[in-house]
């Protein structure tokens, strides 16, 4: 902590790899296809995974695989888990903007959403006290002050409760060429079927790259952490926790597609000079301590729990989670 005490931002870069062969399948995008570009001295470029689609991994790293609850070593870490009956339905970990899902604001069960409405101290005009909402969200989903929020709603000071994200990522790859090639989806049964509707040979065509450099850019801000004036225990553990998710991406998160699956070959720190990420096997134990020197400044109890019950004016079920890019491309 006492080599980024007066950094503004962590920047990190991992020079990444194929973990076998050289091809790699980038995220791909409705009506555009994979996201090429050139540099101004011609340099073709790609896009190999958004910000968006980056944020969401970040996000997901603290999951217990299969759960909308965080790992084990996390517990004491305020969140908002919506019940349905006595069964988990989702939680603010996993939703679209977070505290803003519709299952934890638009349900019959009002409580958290009045509990917000208070400790806020909703204003009708003018400016938002940020260090106020700040505190508010690390009570209940400490989450946000990393990932963004956009508290949505006109009871809400009308929309104007809002955050970006202090951490974000994007993978990028440089002097890229296309590989073109295809297969047939076969019908044993009746190979001239109706391929409209997917019966019959359904041929299809492939496109992946290949690259002389991959590398993986992760963003903490610093200084966006500290402008919240929280408690030093607070900052400290918003700090740690973001580079134990990058740490976490790093070591165990970075096959993104079946086609798309590299390993790390070098980690860069470009700010502040001569500081090493730290592993997440390090990072843990501390950030279990500052849990704990953190109770204080959290819901009571911890897990803020909502029961979903439709109701108002939720309608369907939210399009997307937050950050979530319309990137298309084999799973």
């Amino acid at each position: 902590m006492t080599d980024l005490a007066n950094a503004p931002r962590l920047l990190v870069e991992a020079e990444l790899r194929p973990v076998q062969g050289e091809r790699f399948q980038p995220t791909g995008f409705p009506s555009l296809g994979a996201a090429t570009y050139q540099l101004h001295d011609g340099t073709e470029m790609l896009l190999v995974e958004s910000a968006q689609s980056m944020a969401n991994r970040l996000e997901s790293a603290i999951l217990e695989p299969g759960t909308v609850t965080p790992l084990p070593f996390l517990r004491g870490m305020p969140y908002v888990l919506v019940k349905q009956g006595e069964a988990a339905l989702t939680s603010s970990l996993v939703e679209a903007h977070r505290l803003n899902s519709p299952y934890i604001l638009e349900g019959t069960d009002k409580g958290l959403f009045e509990r917000l409405k208070a400790e806020l101290g909703v204003v009708a005009e003018g400016g938002v006290d940020e260090s106020r909402l700040a505190a508010v969200l690390a009570r209940y989903d400490i989450g946000a002050l990393l990932h963004g929020i956009f508290l949505a709603k006109k009871e809400l000071a009308g929309g104007r409760f809002r955050l970006r994200r202090a951490i974000s990522a994007f993978i990028e790859a440089r002097d890229v060429a296309p590989v073109i090639s295809g297969g047939v989806k076969n019908d044993h049964v009746n190979p001239s079927g109706e391929t409209s509707t997917g019966f019959g040979n359904v041929p299809f065509s492939r496109e992946e790259y290949t690259a002389s450099r991959i590398t993986a850019y992760f963003n903490l801000d610093l200084a966006q952490i500290r402008s919240y004036r929280l408690p030093s225990e607070l900052t400290q553990l918003l700090i740690l926790l973001g580079q134990w998710k990058i740490a976490r991406v790093l070591e165990q998160g970075l096959r993104l597609r079946t086609a798309c699956d590299f390993e790390v070959a070098r980690v860069t720190i470009t700010r502040p000079d001569g500081y090493a990420l730290p592993t997440t096997q390090t990072l843990e134990p501390q950030i279990r301590d500052l849990l704990a020197k953190c109770r204080s400044h959290f819901a009571d109890p911890v897990v803020s729990e909502v029961r979903w019950t439709e109701g108002g004016s939720a309608k369907k079920a939210p399009k997307a989670k937050k950050g979530a890019s319309q990137e298309t491309g084999e799973s």
